[in-house]
């Protein structure tokens, strides 16, 4: 419900700022823009963003290009949704929109070092799901 209540509030933010667009850039590109600072802008309000959280590092390294074949784009983004908010904010900035560690860490106030280590702690987390998702496959097929 959160998420559609930021995606409301930017695209009346859009309507009202259409004449704002000089079309220097792609419409889409602009309109993403809007979308992830309204987004930023409400988690800094609502301080729902902890960006430092322990994890066990993943001891076991899946084997990607089997699960590759039996988990769908639907179970990866779930997996994506199942990050601590702090970390899956950094992920998706990182890895879905293509922003640098430098542009990642002036949207969120944190320091450059912070991005890099939550998009590190994100990706360890990602593999011990991964792991424990591969270790469930093999039981059920033994």
């Amino acid at each position: 419900m959160e998420a559609e209540d930021v995606l409301v509030t930017s695209f009346t933010k859009i309507f009202e700022k259409i004449s704002q667009f000089k079309g220097d850039g792609s419409f889409e590109g602009w309109i993403r823009r809007v979308v992830v600072n309204e987004s930023l802008t409400y988690l800094r309000k609502n301080k729902n963003m902890y960006l430092e959280m322990d994890i066990e590092a993943a001891a076991y390294e899946p084997d990607y290009h089997k699960l590759e074949t039996q988990l769908e784009a639907d179970d990866l983004m779930k997996l994506i949704e199942s990050l601590p908010v702090g970390y899956r904010t950094v992920f998706n900035m990182y890895a879905i929109d293509g922003y640098s560690h430098q542009e990642i860490a002036n949207q969120l106030g944190i320091s450059e070092n912070t991005s890099k280590s939550q998009l590190s702690r994100a990706r360890a987390f990602l593999q011990k799901k991964l792991a424990e998702i591969e270790k469930e496959l093999i039981q059920k097929t033994n």
